[in-house]
């Protein structure tokens, strides 16, 4: 191990020449932030937390650190001498011990960066230093299947995503009479601008939602995915969020932009294994005449969606309206189910009948009907078909206003408010 290289890690982490520990993990931490409730569990296992480009990440990880109060080596795996260094893990903790003595906890951010990030992970967890190990990978990291395999049995994979509104408004600080207003105010920021928390934080956010597209685009596409025509790719992003909550049509797209139906497949998958938008599938129970293969597309984000189509105008003065608080209900849907263990889909009989949304969780069923303005207590006549044919445990109704619960049959039905949709999906699925 050279002196250079221990340069750069004495930079990265002055706790090794004296700084308190606190004020060096300070240093990494924003001034302002929305706690986030997702909580690392540390073990033997390693923890990896995946998501989009600024999701928060970083910021995850450093707050587990500062409540942990054990040594831990940062490691920016950006650097390239750190790269070569991180070949071998037997030749990487021995160099450590040679140095420091023993081995510290470990934080490797953007671990994608190595050329064999999961059989390094693996050679370390393998060697039970005893030691917790932390890292961050991009949406290239997840897209690694061979990582995935190395990793199997020995991490945690949490999935970060932009902040919700259940995040947002339990760091609220406001007194009661104003907290209405303020979640309010919460909700249009969502819907407009998006939920990740340095745009959130901002008072003018457009030229970081602009950054933050461009970053995806230009770096993650061309430089780490090795897509060639990225204006194609942008293309299918535009059609995309042009079109969001609508059903997909692949050949519609192809001719459009001007590739083959099966680069516009490729594509959408890159899109969805980095985070930026879903393909929702239709839900088949095959009780009735439905659709059973159109998929529905819907971003993570409101405000990439905006960026790249919409713009940023208020939600009172929008023609898109509906359908961007569809997808502001789907994004907080996303951010309350389980991502490997809950399914959310859509429902559409042939008929014409709707269920916006479908949540299945270890053989239960619960759907989500969301109204733009206040439900005024009333069951539509397609909740209601969907109902006879599956009677889901739950319908949640989304309602500017409250409205007692119900019971058609089996299934109770709620009027829910926005901002307790997260909540009530939470403890739904808790189970």
């Amino acid at each position: 191990m050279d002196q250079h290289l221990r340069r750069i890690l004495t930079l990265d982490n002055r706790w090794l020449e004296g700084e308190p520990r606190g004020a060096w993990i300070g240093r990494y931490l924003p001034a302002a932030f929305v706690p986030r409730r997702l909580r690392l569990e540390v073990d033997e296992r390693v923890a990896v937390v995946v998501g989009p480009r600024q999701s928060g990440k970083s910021t995850l990880i450093w707050r587990t650190l500062a409540d942990g109060g054990r040594d831990t080596l940062y490691l920016n795996c950006e650097e390239p001498s750190l790269r070569e260094w991180l070949r071998s893990p037997a030749a990487f903790l021995a160099d450590l011990e040679d140095w420091l003595g023993s081995v510290p906890d470990l934080f490797f951010e953007e671990i994608q960066h190595l050329t064999e990030a999961g059989l390094f992970l693996k050679g370390l967890a393998d060697r039970r230093t005893g030691r917790h190990i932390f890292a961050t990978g991009s949406s290239a990291f997840d897209l690694e299947a061979a990582t995935r395999e190395s990793l199997a049995g020995r991490a945690r994979r949490y999935l970060l995503l932009p902040l919700s509104l259940q995040e947002i408004a339990s760091s609220l600080d406001a007194p009661l009479a104003m907290r209405a207003a303020r979640i309010e105010q919460a909700i249009e920021r969502l819907a407009v601008f998006g939920g990740y928390p340095a745009v959130f934080s901002i008072k003018e956010p457009r030229e970081l939602l602009a950054s933050l597209v461009e970053a995806f685009v230009v770096r993650d596409v061309s430089d780490r995915f090795r897509i060639q025509h990225t204006a194609a790719f942008r293309r299918i992003l535009e059609l995309a969020a042009s079109q969001v909550g609508n059903l997909v049509n692949a050949s519609e797209w192809a001719a459009l932009v001007g590739v083959s139906n099966d680069t516009v497949a490729e594509h959408v998958r890159l899109l969805e294994e980095t985070h930026i938008l879903r393909l929702v599938r239709p839900f088949v129970g095959g009780k009735r005449a439905e659709l059973t293969q159109a998929r529905k597309v819907f971003f993570l984000d409101n405000g990439i969606r905006n960026q790249l189509f919409g713009g940023f105008a208020p939600l009172a003065d929008r023609a898109d309206r509906g359908a961007l608080l569809e997808n502001f209900v789907f994004t907080e849907l996303a951010k309350s189910i389980h991502p490997l263990l809950d399914t959310i889909s859509y429902w559409r009989s042939k008929s014409g009948a709707e269920m916006d949304f479908v949540i299945q969780h270890q053989g239960r069923l619960f759907a989500c009907e969301v109204k733009a303005g206040d439900a005024r207590g009333k069951i539509s006549r397609s909740a209601r078909s969907f109902i006879e044919a599956y009677s889901p445990e739950v319908l949640l109704i989304t309602s500017r206003e409250p409205h007692p619960a119900t019971t058609i049959g089996t299934t109770e039905v709620r009027f829910v408010n926005l901002a307790e949709l997260g909540p009530a999906v939470e403890e739904l699925v808790r189970d």
